[in-house]
């Protein structure tokens, strides 16, 4: 049988950020897809709701429920490989730390990451998690193949040669279609990243973002609020390994960018007027660094300082208009914030509910230090984004609705008719899902 949370059968359950909260009536735990199957059956036939929930990471209330929460932690683990196909079969709950592991022990690596592996893989290409190059989709564009457990407690699964309508659909699906048991993903032989990250002025990174893009694999900025500078961080394949030690990319990970920086957001939650003396000062830290390793290891950023955060995709040519806008709008309203905003870039792609569907895109997000006000903030900088054809990231907070989403999504209709086809009844949804999707 699975497991049960009969502990305490109201316990809370809290996301990352703090920023969602709720009590399910129960929180259950299967281990195989039969168990799975019986769940779903049973939720089904009693008229509850289910919701699936990986590691919490979204910011949005996607996982909130008061009624059946299901944890994929007990569903774990690299299937295999196809070395022809270049595929690896993928159990739903696995975390990206663990199948970067994994995949490197047998000689393989996923194509691209983000700067975060905490996330379970159904998790992340459920929202649209991504990293950043021009040259590469989303998560979401690296899965090859869905299985899912319907509304009917089938087990069925989307792919390229069975159902590829499906499969555009269950690549971004908010879990909204079923409940994932497993995702079939391109990977690629493990390669080595070079890394250098280095401080640079903001008009000059946005006069070069062409070059920047075209020239190098993987290229991300963050810029400073009330200062001219940003981080530049350029990534590029290598075949020659470190002959150094990686002491000081290290420290900078850990020591500058999470234990100096969580005093100074400390002093910055006490006293807003010091967020931009923060800002500056975080800008003036900004070290030089270069290291090389394997691609899982270089790729990700421990983030220990907690945030909300908002991302919206724009048009890539619309971002160095979009962010004089915001600087100019920072400065003027004077609002109360530290953390840099990060810039990355995605190449357009054809997943029904991507915010990169139809154009490649620029990524920009905007964070807030947790227990500081974000509302204010955030609005203002959505106001921007919305005007340059904004979507929002499935994962961070927006104040969209159906009636917004909908003009914004060529292929919404069509992921709608899917949805209502495979779960007519709304199992697999809760109260923010049907807010958004005009249920």
């Amino acid at each position: 049988m699975f497991s049960v949370n009969t502990s305490v059968r109201r316990a809370t359950w809290t996301n990352w950020a703090g920023s969602v909260c709720c009590m399910p009536s129960d929180i259950i735990r299967p281990s195989t897809p039969d168990e799975a199957v019986e769940l779903v059956r049973r939720a089904a036939s009693r008229g509850q709701t289910l919701r699936a929930v990986g590691s919490g990471h979204s910011f949005t209330p996607l996982a909130e429920t008061d009624q059946v929460l299901v944890s994929l932690d007990g569903i774990q683990g690299l299937i295999g490989i196809d070395a022809g196909a270049r595929r690896a079969s993928v159990r739903a709950g696995t975390k990206l730390a663990a199948l970067g592991i994994a995949l490197e022990e047998g000689g393989w690596a996923m194509e691209n990451m983000g700067d975060i592996d905490a996330q379970t893989i159904a998790g992340a290409v459920s929202t649209g998690t991504h990293g950043t190059g021009i040259r590469f989709g989303t998560l979401s564009d690296q899965v090859e193949g869905v299985t899912l457990v319907t509304a009917e407690g089938e087990i069925i699964t989307c792919s390229p040669d069975t159902k590829p309508d499906w499969l555009q659909g269950a690549r971004l699906s908010l879990g909204a279609l079923g409940l994932i048991i497993g995702v079939d993903l391109r990977v690629r032989p493990r390669y080595l990243l070079r890394m250098e990250s280095r401080r640079m002025g903001l008009e000059e990174v946005l006069a070069s973002l062409d070059h920047y893009k075209r020239e190098h694999r993987h290229f991300e900025f963050f810029w400073f609020p009330y200062t001219d500078s940003v981080q530049a961080k350029f990534l590029d394949e290598t075949k020659v390994p470190s002959k150094g030690r990686r002491w000081w990319g290290s420290f900078s990970r850990t020591v500058l960018e999470n234990g100096v920086y969580w005093c100074l957001s400390e002093s910055a939650r006490y006293q807003p007027r010091l967020c931009a003396a923060v800002s500056r000062i975080s800008a003036r830290g900004i070290p030089t660094v270069k290291e090389i390793g394997m691609s899982r290891r270089v790729f990700v950023t421990p983030r220990k300082v907690r945030f909300c955060e908002m991302e919206y995709s724009i048009p890539a040519d619309a971002l160095p208009d979009v962010l004089r806008e915001m600087k100019v709008r920072i400065e003027e309203e004077r609002h109360s914030v530290h953390f840099p905003v990060e810039c990355r870039f995605v190449r357009g792609e054809d997943i029904w509910l991507s915010p990169a569907y139809g154009r490649d895109s620029a990524y920009v997000a905007v964070h807030m230090y947790k227990g500081m006000e974000w509302r204010s903030y955030f609005r203002a900088m959505e106001e921007i984004f919305l005007r340059y054809e904004g979507r929002p990231h499935w994962g961070k907070m927006h104040s969209l609705e159906a009636r917004d989403l909908e003009k914004l999504y060529p292929r919404w209709q069509d992921f709608q008719y899917l949805r209502e086809h495979l779960d007519p009844r709304g199992l697999f949804l809760n109260p923010y899902l049907k807010r958004i999707f005009g249920v």
